[in-house]
């Protein structure tokens, strides 16, 4: 099993995409790939594998050698894969170019496994999970640190080099820097209690204010729309008129300028 693992390494094979061409669940491959050999694994399964790993018997494993036509044929077999979740469903992707159907359903197909091993477990943190993240992308465009934070969390997890910076690269090394003296504190238990609870007051306080201001933003809204009917002579917003009450309500606003 040790040079199996090597072999994924070297291939660049994630557990994710094994599991998919195997047709098994995430958690599965992790249970596979701890057993004691790969004559343990049930038949089928393990006759995937060795036509993935392009040998005929679990004594040839030791032979192979990982090079560019290894590596091209494996992938092969592992982009053969249909992407069922790419083609049910009410969303289309086919307006996507091939890397960003494939980067979505591997995404989907994280996000379903989680999902299903929290109503398996009967426990509500894969959907809590779930919907945090939902939280994370909804905020993306009103957040630049956020991108510097999925940066962060892909360096120290393995994914990336240290040193490669997609983002701004000044903001994003600035971010980082700081982000990881920030966890060596955390990880060190540096603060006494009382200075936490003091501190997370703060944020507490930070956050109602943020709230506060998105509901006043929102009266704000809600006053302008009851103007804007008023002013054009409606009873209710609805597609007939929303162009035209939407444009209302801009110039409501712009009186207050």
């Amino acid at each position: 099993m040790k040079r199996l693992n090597e072999i994924l390494s070297e291939t660049g094979i994630s557990k994710v995409k094994l599991a998919k061409y195997l047709g098994v669940s995430r958690q599965m491959v992790y249970n596979y790939l701890e057993m004691d050999s790969i004559s343990d694994w049930p038949l089928e399964k393990k006759l995937k594998l060795f036509s993935l790993l392009n040998i005929k018997n679990i004594d040839e494993i030791d032979s192979i050698i990982v090079d560019n036509d290894f590596i091209k044929h494996a992938n092969s077999l592992l982009n053969e894969d249909s992407s069922p979740l790419l083609q049910k469903g009410r969303i289309q992707f086919n307006n996507l170019n091939t890397t960003n159907q494939k980067l979505l359903n591997d995404i989907i197909s994280i996000l379903k496994e989680i999902l299903e091993e929290s109503e398996e477990n009967n426990s509500i943190d894969g959907t809590n999970i779930v919907k945090y993240l939902y939280y994370l992308l909804e905020a993306l465009d009103n957040s630049s640190e956020i991108k510097y934070l999925l940066g962060y969390i892909a360096k120290t997890t393995g994914f990336i080099g240290a040193n490669e910076f997609v983002f701004d690269k000044d903001e994003q090394f600035a971010f980082e820097s700081i982000i990881y003296q920030a966890m060596i504190f955390y990880n060190n238990k540096g603060a006494s209690i009382n200075k936490l609870k003091e501190v997370h007051k703060k944020f507490e306080a930070d956050i109602e204010e943020k709230h506060e201001e998105v509901l006043s933003r929102t009266q704000e809204l809600t006053s302008a729309k009851e103007q804007a009917l008023k002013e054009l002579g409606y009873t209710e917003l609805n597609a007939d008129n929303s162009s035209e009450v939407f444009m209302k309500m801009a110039e409501i606003q712009s009186r207050k300028i």
